[in-house]
């Protein structure tokens, strides 16, 4: 700020003494000079403004550098060629004023409005230079941040991936063997304790599921900030889905969290699968439980639009299997007939408590 105000008063100081130099006699002729050195301290702030105050002085007394300073404020601050072309042409007719007395050849009258057009254009090609060399500085700051952001992006992702390809891994290997020892173990005591565990971990892997998503969406414009789906989101998620959806059924109240969030994940992944795969289709959810299992099926018509052939690594539903196999359940994916598709999650109520 301290330079800007330097720069300021160096140019009202070179604009007063040029002023000065035309010796401006008349009363109006030194009121239009005045005002127009005046002007420039308000130049950065209206431009415009400013340009066209010291117009007068440009034309009855002849200081140009007010007028080319100021000139030089508007083209660094807008960038419209109508503007721009306006003022232009405005500063070389009040640079041709003060000559109108005088009777010039042809030859003197064409060098000086080339002359004139030059001093008008001067300011302004200089305006807009320095204004392109801004645009580039925050151009390439800008692309320096986002390199920034791309390299830790990319740090992210991989401890996304050594958190789910590593840990994930063992929770789960522990959570299988934790639940294939409480069902063959004949000791109550081994029995519970395995239970336990099996439970603590499927708890765990479903939080460093939801861990590895805040790393993989950290730094975007929406991060999963929010609290794990249950049961009481179904309906918001059929709703938003963009398929005509029907809801059938519901969940024993006494589920837990665990089942809760699979069976959410579950009709989420298949609303996706539908939209994706097939456009145009209609889907129906239903959830049924007896006393022994609780299924959830998601049906698809026949897509009536073309599919588009997207890019699927089917991680989708291998997640799904892997939250399923946790809980005791099973996941099944079959076409039916007319082209449509069904999707099955069975759970066992036993493991729900």
């Amino acid at each position: 700020m301290n330079r800007a105000r330097l720069a300021d008063a160096g140019l009202i100081a070179v604009a007063a003494v040029e002023s000065a130099l035309n010796w401006p006699v008349e009363p109006l002729e030194i009121a239009v000079a005045v005002v127009a050195v005046v002007a420039l301290a308000f130049r950065r702030r209206w431009p415009i403004a400013a340009f066209l105050v010291t117009l007068p002085a440009l034309a009855f007394v002849g200081g140009a550098l007010a007028t080319v300073f100021a000139l030089y404020s508007v083209a660094l601050r807008h960038s419209d060629r109508y503007l721009l072309t306006g003022c232009g042409v405005l500063a070389a007719a009040g640079y041709l004023v003060p000559g109108g007395e005088y009777e010039f050849s042809r030859i003197d009258f064409v060098l000086t409005l080339i002359y004139a057009v030059m001093t008008s254009a001067a300011p302004i090609f200089f305006g807009r230079l320095v204004r392109a060399l801004d645009d580039v500085r925050r151009a390439h700051e800008h692309e320096r941040e986002l390199d920034a952001q791309a390299v830790l992006a990319k740090e992210r992702n991989q401890l996304a991936r050594e958190m789910h390809d590593v840990v994930s891994h063992q929770v789960s290997l522990i959570a299988v063997q934790a639940g294939a020892l409480s069902v063959s173990t004949t000791d109550p005591n081994a029995k519970v304790a395995a239970e336990n565990v099996r439970k603590l971990s499927v708890d765990t892997l479903d939080e460093l599921r939801h861990m590895v998503n805040l790393l993989r969406a950290s730094g975007s414009a929406v991060t999963e900030l929010t609290p794990q789906p249950t049961l009481s989101d179904l309906d918001r998620l059929v709703t938003g889905s963009g398929i005509e959806t029907t809801l059938t059924g519901a969940a024993p109240d006494n589920v837990d969290s665990a089942f809760q969030r699979t069976i959410y994940r579950t009709i989420q992944e298949a609303l996706t699968n539908v939209r994706k795969h097939a456009p145009g289709s209609t889907a129906a959810v239903e959830i049924a439980h007896d006393d022994t299992d609780l299924t959830v099926t998601v049906t698809n018509t026949a897509p009536t639009r073309p599919t588009l052939a997207l890019p699927s690594a089917r991680h989708g539903l291998v997640g799904l299997q892997e939250r399923a196999a946790l809980l005791g359940g099973t996941i099944t994916a079959t076409p039916v007939a007319g082209g449509g598709f069904r999707l099955q999650l069975r759970l066992p109520l036993a493991r729900s408590n």
